[in-house]
């Protein structure tokens, strides 16, 4: 980088604000052990292949460029030229050598996305450009070209093109149900694959602040002076650690139908992340190469996703986790325990034999959320 802030390689218009670059980066360092295991469950699913192989030959990829660049303000020098500097400097950092195009379109919903077959495509909209600061953007920036350096949007493409197909075959109960499988699987893995892409965009925009602000404006809105990251990092511990048994399953069932995970939780993963010996490790320049890539197992996968979620299930603070954790260690008493977490499911929530009652109604923090209507992911990122 010279004196002036600009790159003397043929990046000429970026930021000027130094920060480290990652030559040679594999997507290996920064993904998440849920999003590789979530992948490798994903293509073993059945009737997976033949729907990838399917559709990868019969989705209208031509069709989808020329609509965003008909209906759509492609990014350059010439338009939107501070996101065209971010872009090619999120670019330069991952090294991510093919610039992928970017566009804006008009949304007020906060939204980004990376899809496509062949070639990534970037799309934001007005809203979320209208929404977070500079810094804040660039971490969203940095997390879609996290995507494309990971090859996500392949997936991504293949999940929006399945969802809006399973509404037009929800008449065909045997399609339906079929197609819906795949999603479910989709759904599940993208959620993971958020959590890499948010890691990405910290190494690019190198500003954990900037990254709580973005996920936290996307939560609640443009009033920054209203809210405090502290405290919304401490909704994602309440989230985890309250209620019981009931909740626990509320919680799954509210975010089966969403394809990103909630805001609060990734908030509080990219603290842990951030706070993590192997973030330390990458930015000391100590990180998997592309070049390695080829040398990987996929049984190095299964370990590493197997000790993550034993970790997880061991440190969780949540009521389905601990009982978990207590049948492994052959903990007594698990039965009543069990009751007493359901009972609100069956009755009224009366006290049970030793007088206690359930900590909150079944109408209380675990509401399920109605399926969102059709749309592409809201990116916090």
């Amino acid at each position: 980088m010279s004196d002036d802030g600009h790159q003397q390689d043929g990046h000429e218009h970026v930021p000027s604000r130094q920060r480290r670059r990652f030559p040679g980066i594999s997507s290996r360092a920064y993904e998440h052990p849920a999003d590789r295991s979530a992948l490798i469950a994903l293509r073993k699913l059945s009737g997976f292949d033949t729907v990838f192989k399917a559709l990868s030959g019969l989705l209208p990829e031509r069709s989808l460029r020329l609509l965003f660049l008909s209906d759509s303000v492609r990014v350059s020098d010439r338009q939107f030229s501070h996101l065209n500097d971010m872009l090619r400097d999120a670019c330069y950092i991952l090294d991510l050598e093919k610039v992928p195009p970017m566009y804006v379109n008009q949304d007020p919903q906060p939204n980004a996305m990376c899809i496509g077959l062949d070639e990534p495509i970037i799309v934001v909209t007005t809203g979320l450009v209208e929404l977070l600061d500079e810094e804040e953007m660039r971490a969203v920036i940095g997390h879609e070209v996290g995507h494309a350096l990971s090859g996500h949007s392949v997936y991504r493409t293949i999940l929006l093109f399945l969802t809006s197909l399973a509404v037009r075959v929800a008449w065909i109960p045997l399609g339906s149900v079929a197609i819906m499988a795949i999603v479910t699987a989709l759904r599940e893995w993208f959620r993971k694959s958020e959590l890499s892409a948010d890691r990405a965009g910290l190494l690019v925009g190198q500003d954990l602040q900037a990254s709580m602000r973005g996920l936290m404006k996307i939560a609640g809105g443009n009033h920054l002076h209203q809210m405090n990251v502290d405290a919304f990092l401490e909704q994602a511990d309440e989230y985890e650690a309250g209620g019981d048994l009931r909740d626990s399953v509320l919680k799954i069932l509210n975010v089966l139908p969403r394809s990103h995970p909630f805001t609060t939780v990734r908030a509080a993963e990219l603290k842990k992340w951030a706070a993590s010996r192997d973030y330390q490790r990458i930015m000391d320049g100590h990180y998997p190469r592309r070049d390695e890539d080829k040398d990987t197992k996929v049984s190095d996968s299964f370990r590493e996703s197997a000790a993550h979620y034993a970790g997880h299930v061991r440190s969780s603070k949540d009521p389905l986790m601990k009982l978990v954790t207590d049948i492994a260690g052959g903990a007594g008493d698990l039965g009543s325990r069990v009751r007493r977490g359901f009972e609100g499911f069956t009755g009224s929530g009366s006290a049970d034999s030793s007088g206690s009652r359930g900590t909150n109604s079944a109408t209380g923090t675990g509401t399920t959320e109605a399926p969102p209507r059709d749309q592409p992911p809201r990116e916090d990122d």
